[in-house]
């Protein structure tokens, strides 16, 4: 029994190979960008995994160095250099890019703190959008292939139906036998459009998800240390 199911297996899969190849030009023209957008697009997702997950990562560490940290000069120093050979990204990015802002307006004579805050906070946001860029490249290209993927295969399919029930007309005395190699190669593209759009979609609802979660927290760092910013310009003009 196992042999005879590999054996309808193996004959089913070769039939379906052998529909695709005898498609018409523009069918199989169509599955070849679905199937090119397909591979494009778990490229794109495992890509995107794997940036998630090290953004996430690095967060977690960042932020168990950051608030036992008594001074935040020497965390400077210690995150501003490229580890790994990369440079500081995720929210260290943002951190660096807040304090060498601080140390720069720090400097300045009778700079007033707000005036200290407000440049940091700019700071920081110019690289919290650096950092939301990263996040979102890719993400658009997703949408794209979940959207628009379906439409292409029933393109796909409609016309390999026309041109069956073209030769349909052409016959003398059509069978189910001679229609349904035609249609049956002609639904293949529609296939192949759903199993380019689901996973590229299911992918893009959670990369998003993903993205909105660690921009949020991004942002909450971004306040918090601003409040540490403000508290301590305040010692520095008491003092």
């Amino acid at each position: 029994m196992e042999l005879l199911g590999e054996i309808s297996t193996t004959s089913e899969s070769l039939s379906i190979l052998q529909l695709a190849a005898n498609a018409s030009l523009l069918v199989q023209a169509v599955m070849l960008l679905l199937l090119l957008a397909s591979v494009v697009s778990w490229t794109v997702v495992f890509r995107k995994w794997f940036t998630f997950r090290d953004l996430g990562l690095a967060s977690e560490i960042f932020e168990d160095e950051f608030w036992p940290c008594g001074n935040l000069g020497q965390l400077y120093q210690e995150w501003r250099q490229p580890r790994r050979g990369r440079e500081p990204e995720g929210m260290a990015s943002i951190f660096v890019a807040g304090y060498r802002e601080y140390k720069r307006l720090s400097k300045a004579p009778a700079r007033p703190g707000p005036d200290l805050v407000d440049g940091v906070h700019r700071s920081m946001r110019v690289a919290l959008g650096r950092e939301v860029e990263t996040l979102e490249s890719g993400l658009s290209f997703l949408a794209t292939v979940g959207s628009t993927s379906p439409y292409v295969g029933l393109f796909g399919t409609v016309w390999g139906i026309m041109n069956s029930f073209r030769a349909i007309g052409a016959m003398e005395q059509a069978t189910i036998a001679a229609v349904a190699p035609g249609i049956a190669e002609a639904l293949i593209a529609t296939a192949m459009g759903l199993f380019a759009a689901i996973p590229a979609v299911i992918a893009y609802n959670k990369f998003s998800n993903s993205a909105e979660q660690l921009v949020n927290r991004y942002e909450l760092f971004m306040e918090e240390f601003l409040s540490l910013v403000n508290r301590q310009s305040h010692s520095a003009a008491g003092g």
